[in-house]
């Protein structure tokens, strides 16, 4: 027999995120496309990862994450969503928020499971489905406003549907999930006994008018609800890796026995950096940072429709898609080229977050991105228009 890659080698081909990024780079543009955030990291957090090195906090922690970690992530679930959980049983730290979800995958999956997804989707949720060997079904949002309905949802489960993933504030789309969106998901989910699987990534990225709810404390949801977050996007540190599960303690171990057998632990000291920020960053901070990513928002999204791009404006995130239909192409991967190339400024095909032949009208920019560097890729859209 000839030696070959996996069956499953498929689903972890190069994203088209970190495509566009190697693009980008070969012209030295200025990239939007990738997610990463240019805020400052806090000091708080600096000291702590700082100080638990030399302080000798460089071995392996608990499979679950250093305790004060845990403690601090239930502390600040308490503060800001109400939500009880208990540090010792029902939280998993993991390399990532996508570790953590990748892990979740794992335990709670079968080969052939199917898991709802709503479209437009982020791309590595279907990835981490497709290495656990589930099966997504997509469930369109309709626009305006990326909505859906009960019947949506009731087209799309099968007797082998096991759960749903959640991605409330939404990348790439921005939606906010409203309470009454999630209660009609909540009593799906009841009705036909599934896991509901949260990405709250981007929970402190929520802009004028609207308000983050975590599914889990939602009436009889703690028990079918795995929530996933992480400090990536709110502190800033998108490449030291930490991030985290919350469930009920009958999932989590499991869950945080293949996170040992995959991670052994996040980085250690940087866990310690994260427990500190928690612990000592006030509200304001939080606060802060939507205000400046609202402003950060309008100013783009103005700037978008100024160049005949008409934005998608988002409630949450700091993703925007934008109409790029009027461009000559096919593909959104070639009217994204071509941005690139007339203005220096890269972006995210469409296509990259839904499947089969959509999404090709729609680009994916980031405007996570200090102001200078912003209102640069904003001068250089101007010649779109």
């Amino acid at each position: 027999m000839a030696l070959s890659l996996s069956t499953r080698h498929g689903c972890v081909l190069q994203s088209e995120i970190r495509n566009m990024s190697l693009e980008c780079s070969r012209i030295g543009g200025i990239n939007l496309s990738q997610g990463v955030c240019d805020t400052p990291v806090p000091s708080e957090v600096l000291r702590g990862a700082s100080e638990s090195v030399e302080h000798g906090v460089n071995t392996y922690t608990h499979y679950a994450g250093l305790f004060r970690l845990r403690k601090a992530i239930a502390e600040k679930q308490l503060r800001f969503s109400a939500m009880e959980c208990d540090p010792e049983s029902e939280i998993i730290v993991s390399a990532g928020a996508t570790g953590a979800m990748y892990c979740a995958f794992q335990a709670l999956l079968n080969p052939g499971d199917e898991v709802i997804v709503f479209e437009p989707f982020y791309g590595y949720h279907i990835t981490t489905l497709l290495a656990a060997e589930a099966v997504p079904v997509f469930v369109p949002l309709s626009l305006p406003g990326w909505t859906f309905g009960s019947e949506d949802l009731e087209r799309a489960v099968t007797p082998k549907t096991r759960g749903i993933i959640l991605n409330t504030p939404a990348n790439p789309s921005g939606k906010v999930f409203s309470l009454s969106e999630l209660t009609l998901l909540a009593g799906f989910a009841e009705r036909h006994d599934l896991f509901v699987f949260t990405d709250e990534i981007y929970e402190h990225f929520i802009y004028t008018g609207h308000e983050h709810r975590s599914f889990a404390t939602l009436p009889g949801m703690k028990e079918r609800t795995i929530t996933i977050s992480g400090a990536s996007k709110t502190f800033s540190v998108t490449g030291w890796r930490i991030g985290y599960a919350i469930c009920d303690s009958r999932w989590a171990k499991t869950i945080g026995y293949f996170n040992d057998l995959v991670y052994v632990c996040a980085p250690a000291p940087l866990q310690a950096g994260v427990a500190r920020g928690m612990q000592e960053i006030g509200e304001g901070y939080y606060q802060g940072l939507a205000r400046e990513y609202e402003a950060k928002r309008d100013r783009f999204c103005r700037a978008l429709s100024r160049a005949g791009l008409p934005p998608y404006i988002p409630d949450g995130a700091y993703y925007v898609l934008a109409d790029v239909s009027r461009f000559a192409g096919k593909t959104a991967k070639e009217r994204a080229m071509h941005i690139l190339r007339t203005t220096g400024v890269a972006s995210v095909p469409g296509s990259a977050f839904f499947h089969g032949e959509k999404g090709n009208s729609t680009v994916r920019f980031c405007f996570a991105k200090e102001d200078t560097v912003l209102d640069e890729a904003i001068r250089r859209l101007q010649l779109l228009a």
